[in-house]
């Protein structure tokens, strides 16, 4: 008789699950480029984790969803992309008054629109690597992502007045930090995503050079299935059966292992999303700049699955801005929506 196998590797014991196949038979099936770099600094129990995950969708209702945000390594260094208002690539809005605050799912200062869109927080436990892995009290946690239509607020068109979806939270003596936003969309070319940035203290979010970590939180597709289900997110549908963590441009080089947040919830109560977030302020960070080329554009193809051999972050929608305000809409959103961004 034929013995099992998984991936195409044998089984060494054939009359368990999967996941009780032993460590070493998980280091293998997730041993990729980011693990040979952090082999060591990923928890057995992560492992284990991600060892099962097939990746396909779970339940009508999911309330909850395994992932990797118990890893004890550094998080990966992922493009800012073209849209992070952080001075980096135009506006700023890190040095508006107002920005520190766990609530951003409206606009401050002279804007006052809200955000529509199911109801999510976010909780970042940001950790020491440097003093292993101690709560990082005190570093300032900078957070935005696209509407539910694809957009950005200060760079989309239509929305350049605007400045929603983004925020700052100091972390408390635990190191964790918690924003009360919406669920994002998924548009052309890239897996939902949330971007962070991660500055010693918050004096110094007013300069983008300071920040330690910059990176991007993966959200699972079970839940992303039932939350696009939703009024507002009918281009998610199409935009998120062309690309898979797999094949994304930021998440695609190991599935987004130590970056997919762990989810629970519902579309009327709302998705808590959370991610354990090492920083090791003893390496030098290596991203957070716009992607080069087009002005600040990410490369990649048009969104037909594979992404394709340019910058990390996605592809630009036809006339998206070349790193300022304007654009047009994405593939497949509502006539008027604000456009989708490209990382």
């Amino acid at each position: 008789m034929k013995q099992p196998s998984y991936q195409g590797r044998p089984l060494p014991k054939p009359d368990e699950e999967v996941f009780d196949q032993g460590l070493g038979f998980d280091l293998g099936t997730l041993m990729g480029r980011r693990q040979v770099l952090r082999a060591f600094g990923i928890g057995a129990a992560t492992l284990g984790l991600a060892a099962c995950s097939d990746g396909k969708s779970g339940s009508a209702t999911p309330t909850a969803t395994a992932s990797a945000s118990t890893s004890s390594g550094e998080i990966p260094d992922e493009t800012a992309g073209p849209y992070p208002g952080d001075g980096s690539n135009g506006p700023d809005v890190l040095e508006e008054t107002g920005i520190v605050r766990s609530d951003i799912r409206s606009s401050f200062g002279d804007a006052t629109t809200t955000a529509e869109g199911v109801p999510m927080t976010l909780e970042l436990t940001i950790k020491d690597l440097a003093k292993s892995g101690a709560a990082f009290a005190g570093v300032a946690v900078y957070v935005w992502h696209c509407d539910r239509a694809g957009g950005y607020s200060m760079y989309s068109d239509g929305l350049t007045k605007e400045n929603y979806l983004r925020g700052v939270q100091i972390a408390d003596a635990d190191g964790k930090v918690k924003f009360t936003s919406i669920f994002p969309a998924c548009y052309t070319g890239r897996w939902p995503h949330i971007h962070f940035e991660v500055f010693p203290s918050q004096a110094d979010i007013t300069d983008s050079t300071k920040a330690i970590a910059t990176s991007q939180v993966a959200l699972p597709k079970d839940v992303c299935d039932v939350v696009y289900q939703e009024k507002g997110y009918e281009a998610s549908v199409t935009n998120l059966a062309q690309v898979t963590l797999q094949n994304d441009n930021v998440f695609g080089d190991d599935g987004g292992a130590s970056q997919l947040g762990t989810t629970t919830g519902d579309v009327t109560s709302g998705y808590a999303v959370s991610l354990a977030v090492g920083v090791d302020t003893g390496t030098k960070p290596a991203a957070g700049a716009a992607p080069a080329g087009g002005g600040g554009q990410p490369g990649g193809t048009p969104p037909s699955g594979a992404p394709g051999g340019g910058g990390p972050g996605g592809t630009p929608p036809s006339g998206a801005p070349g790193g300022g305000p304007g654009g047009t809409p994405p593939s497949g959103a509502p006539a008027g929506a604000a456009p989708s961004a490209a990382s």
